[in-house]
C-alpha cells in the first residue's frame, strides 16, 4: 500500500513539474513593420515582479528623434480594453475605450500622435496598427522583428515598461491624492536603452535603465534619476536585442 501511495506522489509531483516547464516556455512573437532593411530579434526575462506588464519598443536616432515603432502590448496600442469605465475608476464588463496616459508617457509622447481627447496616448482613433501590436507575454519571450534603418547605420533601441497599481514604499497610493492617473501606475513607467552599432552584428546587447517617466503622463519627460524605483526594475530580469 505505501509502494502505490508513493508511487502516485511521484507521478502527481511529475505531472506538476512537466505544466510548471510548460507554462515558463519561452513565448515568441513576430511583428512586421512596413520596411525592414534590419533584422532584430529581442529576448526578455521576466522578473520575479512581472505581473501582465504593459510596454512598448521602439527605435530612435543618437539625438533622440523617433524613428518607429516596433512593438505595443494590444490594450494600450488600441485604446480599447476588455473592460471600458463607465466613470473614473469603475468600471463595466464590456470592451470600451480607457485612457491610461501614465501607463508608456515617454513613448507616446515621443510617437507625437495627439488623439481627439488631447492625450498622446493611442485611442480608437489614434491606434498603432495591428502588424506592431500583440497580447502581453504570461513569462519569457522572443521578438522577432526588424527596422527600416539602413544596416551600417547606429542607432537606439529603447523600451518602456509599466506595471498598473505598482506601489512601493516611494510611490504610494496617497502621494497625490488628487491624480487619478497616476494612482493607475503608481511607479513610473521604466525606460531602458541602448545603442547599435554597426560593427554589433550577432552580438547580444543588454538594454539598460536609463530613467523614468513622468508619474502621471502629463509630459513626454525623461527623469534619470531612478533610485526611487524599486519592485518596477524587476517585471524583466534582462532584455536584449541581437542584430541578425
Amino acid at each position: 500500500m505505501k509502494t502505490i501511495v508513493f508511487t502516485m506522489f511521484i507521478t502527481v509531483l511529475m505531472s506538476c513539474t512537466s505544466q510548471q516547464k510548460l507554462e515558463s516556455k519561452t513565448e515568441t512573437i513576430t511583428t512586421r513593420p512596413e520596411l525592414i532593411n534590419t533584422n532584430l530579434r529581442f529576448d526578455f526575462t521576466a522578473g520575479k515582479a512581472h505581473n501582465h506588464p504593459t510596454f512598448a519598443i521602439w527605435i530612435e536616432d543618437l539625438e533622440g528623434n523617433y524613428i518607429e515603432t516596433l512593438y505595443v502590448t494590444s490594450y494600450i496600442a488600441s485604446g480599447t480594453f476588455r473592460h471600458s469605465e463607465s466613470e473614473q475608476g469603475k468600471w463595466k464588463n464590456e470592451p470600451g475605450s480607457v485612457r491610461r496616459p501614465a501607463a508608456l508617457p515617454y513613448w507616446s509622447h515621443k510617437r507625437n500622435i495627439k488623439a481627439p481627447d488631447g492625450l498622446y496616448t493611442p485611442s480608437p482613433e489614434t491606434p498603432v496598427t495591428d502588424a506592431l501590436t500583440g497580447a502581453t507575454p504570461k513569462a519569457d519571450f522572443t521578438l522577432n522583428t526588424g527596422s527600416k534603418v539602413a544596416t551600417g547605420k547606429m542607432f537606439r533601441v529603447l523600451a518602456e515598461v509599466n506595471q498598473s497599481w505598482d506601489s512601493n514604499d516611494f510611490w504610494t497610493n496617497d502621494k497625490f491624492p488628487d491624480d487619478f492617473n497616476y494612482k493607475t501606475s503608481l511607479q513610473p513607467a521604466l525606460v531602458y536603452a541602448v545603442t547599435v552599432s554597426p560593427g554589433d552584428s550577432g552580438k547580444q546587447l543588454f538594454l539598460n535603465p536609463i530613467g523614468h517617466s513622468h508619474f502621471s503622463g502629463k509630459t513626454g519627460e525623461l527623469f534619470t534619476d531612478i533610485s526611487t524605483i524599486t519592485t518596477a526594475r524587476e517585471i524583466f530580469s534582462k532584455i536584449s536585442v541581437t542584430v541578425k
